[in-house]
């Protein structure tokens, strides 16, 4: 049987990235801006969840809704790295520039918006916010020789909403069938599923070695694949250090290690044993284990989904831009960015 070939992401402009709550999908969607950056590319970094997780993660202001230069990428071959810029798109101003754009309601608008109307409308007709707000990274991902003012990107990252919403909202034709049959707005949905169903865009999912992430993520792959969407690869976050051999792995589950070996281990180092610190050792050594075949079970199943897989370590130090630009580098070592 031919060897399964290395997925080509070169294509794709539009990397949408989604995981389970907790499983570190905004981390990863940093991390894989500032990994493509370093092919010398422009990349914008977007978020639409209004949490200004971009702004804590990069140790910047609160961003506008505005595109801010807000990193350089890693150097790649002795070549200047790209930039990464980022935005943060909320529903109320994407309502005021598509106003202002498709029916020149400029300060009518804002006085809109004033009234509280902008929010009525944003909050009773959800479909029509997601429109607004994929509306928006359409406008990013297409952009070419007529939009002279705006920075035209090679890539555009979107850390977009958890799994189990993803799926609604990527596929806003559905969400505003109730809603608008006809229309600009309806054109719009139109127009941004053309993108979201083409080669040019991934959905990648985050995951860690957990029962509930791993199903979740299954799960998504599934919806988004019953929607025409296209799923991208599965990233393993979180991956904990693979230290240890098998066999001492299962010496520790079975309770087989060396106790009078671990003592003197412990004098040689100028440890004093005393009577419940061995016993201890043994305990944290036996969970450790445990807790590494429930992550193998997890791993297995992972490779079962049939999507390109790839894994990014745990980082005890947490997440600051250090942090990040490694993060960058394993992705970009491993192929996705």
């Amino acid at each position: 049987m031919a060897e399964p070939t290395e997925p080509d992401w070169s294509r794709v402009r539009l990397h949408i990235v989604t995981g389970k709550g907790g499983t570190g999908k905004s981390t990863v969607a940093a991390a894989l801006a500032l990994g493509l950056a370093s092919h010398g590319q422009q990349v914008l970094l977007c978020e639409v969840e209004g949490r200004q997780g971009i702004a804590r993660m990069f140790d910047v202001d609160p961003l506008p809704y505005a595109e801010r230069r807000i990193a350089t990428g890693l150097r790649h071959d002795g070549r200047a790295p790209g930039v990464v810029h980022a935005l943060h798109i909320d529903a109320e101003s994407a309502l005021l520039e598509y106003l202002a754009m498709y029916y020149k309601l400029g300060r009518a608008g804002r006085a809109l918006d004033r009234f509280g109307v902008i929010e009525f409308a944003t909050t009773i007709a959800p479909g029509v916010r997601d429109v607004l707000l994929t509306g928006k990274v359409f406008e990013a991902v297409q952009r070419n020789s007529r939009n002279k003012s705006a920075t035209r990107y090679d890539a555009v990252v979107l850390d977009a909403p958890p799994t189990g919403r993803i799926t609604q909202f990527l596929n806003v034709n559905d969400e505003l069938a109730g809603l608008a049959k006809v229309g600009p707005i309806k054109g719009q949905a139109d127009t941004v599923m053309t993108l979201f169903r083409s080669p040019r865009t991934a959905v990648h999912l985050v995951t860690v070695l957990e029962e509930m992430p791993v199903q979740e993520t299954a799960d998504a792959i599934a919806e988004l694949e019953a929607a025409g969407l296209p799923v991208g690869a599965v990233v393993v976050n979180q991956v904990r250090p693979r230290d240890l051999s098998s066999a001492d792995l299962e010496a520790a589950r079975s309770g087989r290690l060396d106790f009078v070996a671990i003592e003197a281990d412990l004098v040689e180092a100028g440890i004093d044993p005393d009577d419940g610190l061995v016993d201890g050792l043994l305990q944290e050594a036996s969970d450790h284990a445990v807790r590494r075949a429930l992550e193998d079970q997890q791993r297995e199943l992972v490779g079962g989904l049939g999507r390109p897989t790839y894994e990014l370590p745990r980082l005890p130090s947490g997440i600051d831009l250090g942090a990040l630009y490694e993060l960058a580098g394993d992705l970009k070592a491993q192929g996705l960015a």
